[in-house]
This record gives structure tokens, C-alpha cells and sequence, in this order.
């Protein structure tokens, strides 16, 4: 039975620190029937990564092992369920190599050095209890496969910290380790520091949940939990992240829904929950600056989103998916233990009952108290989020998980001109390939859209009268991508392309309204000019049920609309998902992209959109795009009727676009040529 809620304690989510140890207690009951006689593989039902299963198993024991290593530290090391032995038979018989449950060698195989940092941080966090306790052949056995990672190739990305907490630990157990290592993994850390307190995973522009559960995770926890301040980290970089942690949780706490939903968007989000883990590590180590009860507020609220809404399923265990089981969610890297990475969101068990996050009253997210707009610059994000209505949306004119040049694909998850805690992309082969959700594209005399993945970020401000606006450039191609068969880590697909000329947008926001800008360039050469119409993509709506459509003009150009008959459970507003189109200049077309089972979010999916007649080179085009919950056929957002639009040539051979609101406030943008 669950614990009951104490609405005084946690006047949001009802929750109290019994119901995290009951859900780490539940997701522990349910894989155990799924361990191997000896206890190092937990081999979950689904099918296999690319590792293979073995790998597999590993992976199940590894992430499971960040649970129950989390639940005993909380309770200064009582374990009455066992779990430690559990997990010591497993060590014992995973790093046998004559043992039948051998783990594969992290010097062997790369998932492998992934899944040794988590055993290596448990072990550490465990200290008294389990490792100190073990015979010696056991640790020597651990050593010397923890100790295949030294002079390792690791990419240089989040993977770094897999690294420097293995061989941290090895260092402290008498092991092999490398300061050359460190010092290496600490400088590729370095490079990927961004403003604001933000990391890219990797020299791309991969910015996405990675920069929480990774990368802000590990170096806090590495000064927490193992001897290296002084030696390893001198006393100012702890203090560096500390404060780079502080400025990021100030956007983070920002992205997330009044419902509790992280953003939608970026790679493995089958790890779910674990987008709360940047929230505790603030509180484990102290860095964080945010109140104890803000921190339960969203880690709470993160947690229990999925848990009301399926996942866990009524197996107890985690698939690959969203909230229930969506396998389509699955990378080349998931296999079913992949999702158990959701751990790192109840990091906060390992702080003990008596510890404020656990004593404090939940405050209220921001969200909750107000409405929030400002701009996120190493994204290149606009940042919306309503009281009303409890949705956070970003507008993206920075990320797109390439380099400024690039010619791939667009990567769904990456590339799109919106995400928000309400909405994805559609998911699978056929909308990834043509994109029409959030997407400005050509589309060509066959019907395939254009890409524009690798353009270049013109700005992302705030202007008078806090308006938000960011623009974003590049020429636009078609990708043949159907012989790319490389692994998915995030980046858009590859192929023959077809060039495009240069496309402009520019988005500015008010009140949760985008009012969208676009410019076709002329283009240079023949080559590039097969495009037949420009198509403007609005917000995602997907449910159960074939979602409600309607399309018309109205006073100032053809509009297009889709919306959801009712709200989601769980919905926080009492209005329906909306997600309108409606045409300010040079669009002539309207009409709604219907999908069915391409969304983790619904069985059908609609996507309004507006289109041209041609391609009306030099022209500037937009479009007022709205996500909601409003009733249908209101025909204004909620921050009133639609701005008057002005738009002027500059002397550069650019144009100056002017809007002016019902209630006075104007705001100006350029839509600058390229030089």
C-alpha cells in the first residue's frame, strides 16, 4: 500500500520521504526475479542494445545497484532487505572472469565503462558497509577490472566522469589509477563549460538533460564523496562548479511543468526521472542555493509525474518509453536496462529522514507563483512558462545537437524551432525524415522537406518592454537518408543532399505567443532553387484519440489549428491542449498533419501548418504559432489579440520588422542579409 500523503508537508505532491524508499523498494522488488543465479546480471524482458544481452545484464545490475546503494546511505547503512548482500554476490561473480556471469571488461567494451562508474560510486558511497566487508579476493577481483579503465579512450563527452570516478576509486582502494587520466578527462570537462552554467555534451551544440544528470552530477559528487579536494580539484574549481550548478538549477527549475514534466527534448529520455538529479545534487552537496523545499517541490513533482502516469508499469519495472512502455522511444544504445538510469532522480534518498529536504515544506515551483519569460543564451533558447495554463516551453534558435556548417538531417529531438513539457516530435522514420512540427522547410516538387541542421545563431535577447527574440540563418538541403544506418546518439541522419537556399526565422515572444518571421534568400545557383512552397509547422498535439482540427481565414490570413477533446490526467489547467497557426503575412494555405502511433505522448498526433504559394524569394513571411490549453476556436492567445506587423526594407538589402501590440508596446527585430 502507498504511504499516505501529507498535504501539509508537501502541499503539491503530497509526498513524503516514505514515498521514495517505497518506489526504490518497489523498482528493487521487481527486477530481483530477473537476476542471474549468481546475482551479476539482472536481465530485464526487451529486446537487446547493440552491446548485446550480456552487456545487457550488466547494465541492469549497475543501475539497479544506484538504487539500492542510495536507500542504504540514507539509513546510515541499515539494511534490513538485504540488498547489500544482494549486490556483493553479484560483484563477487561479475568480476570472476571463470565465472559464467563475467562481466565484459570495460578495456573491451565500451558500455562497460559506462556501467563501471556506477559500480565504482556505489562501492564508494557504501564504503563501511559493503566494500570494507567484502573477503579480498572479491575486491582484488574488482580492482583489477575497475583497473582495465586506466589509459582507456573515453569520447569526449559526459563519458569523461566514467573515467575519473573509477580510477577516484581505485586510488583510494589501492588500485592502478592515472593522474594523467584525471588531469585529461578534467580539461575535456573544461571545454564543454558554456554561460550561464550550462554544458554542451560535446563540442556540438548538444545541449539537453545530459547537462543535469551528467555533467553537473559527477564533479560535485566527486568532491563529495572521495578525497580529491586539494589534490585532484583544487579548492576554486569545486568552487567554479558549484557556482556553474547554482545558475543552471536557476534555469532547470524553470523547464519544469506545473504537472511535473521535464522538457521533452534531447537524447535517452527513456531515463525519465532522472532529470530530477541536478535538484539533489544542489542538496547533497550543498551548491546548489535553492531552498530544501524547492528542491522536493521539483524533484517530487518530476518523479511523481511518471509515476501516476505509468511508469513504473504494473510489473513494477521500467521499459523503454516515455510514461508507459513506448519501445520506438529506444536508441541504438538502450537495451532494457538502459532505463534504469532513472535512479540518479532518487539520489536524494541517500540524505537521511532528518535532513531539511525531507523536514521543510514543499514551496512552489515558478511556475506556480507567476509567469516566467527570459532568454537561456548557451542554448539559444526563449524560455516560456504560464501560470495558467502550467506548460514550459523554449524556442530554439541554438541547439541542434551539430556544428555551424553542418549538412545532416535534422535531428527531431534537437533541431526543432519549439519543445515544450507538454508536447514531442513525432518519433519515428517518416517525421523525422520530412519534419513539420516547429519547422520552417521547403518543400521540393516531390514533397520532401527541407533541413536546416548546422545554421548559425544571429541572436537570442531581450527587448523593451520584456519581449524575447532570437533569430537563426543557414542554407537549407534535402537528405537522402534512407542507406544511414550508423548508431543514434543524438545527431541528425546523413545522406546525398540536395542544396537549398538560405533561410532566416526569427521568433519573438510575448505573453507565450510566437509571433514567427521567415526569409527565403534567392538562391545563388539553379541547384538550389527546387523548392515549390515554404511550410510553417506549429506545436505537436498528441492523444489517445484523434485529436479535434479546424482550418479557416480569419481577419488577417489563413489559420490552422489543432487540440486535444479533453485535458491529460494529471493536467494542472482545466482546458484542452492547444496548438494554433495563424497567418500575419504571405501565407496563403492552411491545413493539419495527422500521424498515428509516432508519439509517446498518444496514439494520434496533429500538427497545424501554413504554407505559400511558390517560394516568394526576398519576401518576409510569419506567423503567429500558439501552444495552450484554450478552449477551441478562441481565436486569440493569452496574451491577447495578435500584434500589428510592419515590415521594412534596410539599407543592407535586410528588412526591419516592427510589432505593435492592442496595448501599445512595439518591439523591433532585423532579419539581417548574410555577409
Amino acid at each position: 500500500m502507498s504511504p499516505h500523503e501529507d498535504r501539509d508537508l508537501s502541499p503539491y505532491t503530497g509526498w513524503t520521504r516514505a514515498h521514495w524508499t517505497t518506489l526504490a523498494d518497489r523498482l528493487l522488488a521487481a527486477t530481483g526475479p530477473y537476476a542471474s543465479p549468481a546475482g551479476a546480471r539482472i536481465d530485464l524482458p526487451g529486446p537487446a542494445s547493440r552491446s548485446g544481452p550480456v552487456s545487457d545484464g550488466l547494465e541492469g545490475f549497475a543501475r539497479t545497484f544506484l538504487i539500492a546503494g542510495f536507500r542504504v546511505a540514507g539509513e546510515r547503512g541499515a539494511d534490513p532487505g538485504g540488498l547489500l548482500e544482494r549486490y556483493a554476490r553479484g560483484l563477487a561473480a561479475g568480476t570472476d572472469p571463470h565465472s559464467p556471469e563475467a562481466w565484459p571488461r570495460p578495456d573491451r567494451l565500451g558500455q562497460a565503462k559506462v556501467e563501471a562508474a556506477s559500480i565504482a560510486l556505489v562501492l564508494q558511497l557504501t564504503r563501511p558497509w559493503l566494500w570494507d566487508r567484502l573477503d579480498d579476493g572479491v575486491r582484488e577481483r574488482t580492482v583489477a577490472w575497475l583497473g582495465t579503465v586506466v589509459g582507456q579512450p573515453y569520447p569526449p563527452i559526459n563519458w569523461v566522469w566514467f573515467r575519473i570516478v573509477v580510477e577516484s576509486f581505485l586510488r583510494e582502494a589501492g588500485g592502478p589509477w592515472s593522474a594523467g587520466d584525471i588531469e585529461e578527462d578534467l580539461a575535456v570537462h573544461a571545454s564543454l563549460r558554456r554561460p550561464g552554467g550550462w554544458l554542451s555534451d560535446g563540442q556540438e551544440r548538444a545541449y539537453d538533460h545530459y547537462t543535469g544528470w551528467a555533467l553537473h552530477l559527477y564533479p560535485l559528487l566527486w568532491t563529495h564523496l572521495f578525497d580529491v579536494t586539494g589534490t585532484l580539484c583544487p579548492p576554486a574549481l569545486r568552487e567554479t562548479w558549484a557556482a556553474d550548478l547554482a545558475r543552471y538549477l536557476d534555469d532547470a527549475v524553470r523547464l519544469v511543468g506545473a504537472d511535473g514534466s521535464p522538457l521533452l527534448q534531447g537524447r535517452s529520455l527513456a531515463y525519465r526521472f532522472a532529470a530530477a538529479a541536478p535538484f539533489w545534487v544542489g542538496a547533497v552537496t550543498g551548491a546548489g542555493g535553492q531552498p530544501p523545499g524547492l528542491v522536493r517541490r521539483a524533484a517530487g513533482g518530476i518523479v511523481r509525474h511518471f509515476t501516476d502516469r505509468g511508469a513504473p508499469g504494473r510489473d513494477g519495472l521500467l521499459g523503454l518509453g516515455w510514461h508507459a512502455a513506448w519501445p520506438a522511444m529506444r536508441q541504438s544504445y538502450s537495451g532494457p536496462g538502459s532505463p534504469y538510469w532513472a535512479a540518479k532522480g532518487l539520489l536524494g534518498l541517500m540524505l537521511p529522514a532528518d535532513h531539511p529536504v525531507w523536514t521543510e515544506a514543499e514551496l512552489p515551483l515558478p511556475v506556480e507563483t507567476g509567469d516566467v519569460e527570459r532568454v537561456i543564451e548557451a542554448p539559444g533558447w526563449l524560455l516560456s512558462a504560464r501560470r495558467r495554463d502550467g506548460i514550459a516551453m523554449v524556442l530554439n534558435h541554438g541547439t541542434d545537437h551539430a556544428r555551424p556548417g553542418d549538412t545532416s538531417a535534422d535531428s527531431p529531438l534537437y533541431a526543432r524551432l519549439g519543445y515544450s513539457t507538454a508536447t514531442v516530435p513525432p518519433l519515428t522514420a517518416a517525421s523525422a525524415a520530412d519534419p513539420v512540427d516547429n519547422a520552417v522547410v521547403l518543400l521540393d516538387g516531390a514533397g520532401r522537406a527541407s533541413h536546416r541542421s548546422g545554421f548559425e545563431t544571429l541572436f537570442a535577447r531581450e527587448l523593451p518592454g520584456g519581449v524575447l527574440a532570437a533569430g537563426s540563418r543557414g542554407p537549407v538541403r534535402w537528405v537522402d537518408t534512407t542507406a544511414d544506418d550508423s548508431p543514434d546518439h543524438g545527431s541528425g541522419r546523413t545522406g546525398p543532399t540536395t542544396p537549398g537556399p538560405r533561410v532566416t526565422v526569427v521568433s519573438v515572444l510575448r505573453a507565450g505567443v510566437e509571433v514567427r518571421l521567415v526569409r527565403v534568400d534567392a538562391p545563388a545557383s539553379r541547384a538550389a532553387s527546387s523548392g515549390v512552397c515554404v511550410r510553417v509547422g506549429g506545436w505537436p498535439v498528441a492523444a489517445g484519440a484523434p485529436p479535434e482540427t479546424r482550418t479557416g481565414t480569419g481577419p488577417s490570413g489563413p489559420y490552422a489549428e489543432a487540440g486535444t477533446a479533453s485535458p491529460p490526467p494529471g493536467c494542472p489547467s482545466s482546458g484542452p491542449l492547444r496548438s494554433a497557426l495563424r497567418g500575419l503575412r504571405g501565407l496563403s494555405h492552411a491545413g493539419v498533419a495527422l500521424g498515428k502511433d509516432d508519439s509517446p505522448l498518444g496514439a494520434r498526433t496533429a500538427i497545424p501548418w501554413l504554407a505559400t504559394d511558390g517560394v516568394p524569394y526576398g519576401e518576409v513571411l510569419a506567423a503567429a504559432v500558439v501552444l495552450d490549453r484554450g478552449e477551441a476556436g478562441d481565436t486569440d492567445g493569452p496574451g491577447g489579440p495578435d500584434p500589428a506587423l510592419a515590415v521594412h526594407p534596410t539599407p543592407d538589402g535586410g528588412h526591419r520588422a516592427r510589432l505593435t501590440w492592442p496595448d501599445g508596446l512595439t518591439a523591433e527585430v532585423e532579419l539581417p542579409v548574410a555577409r
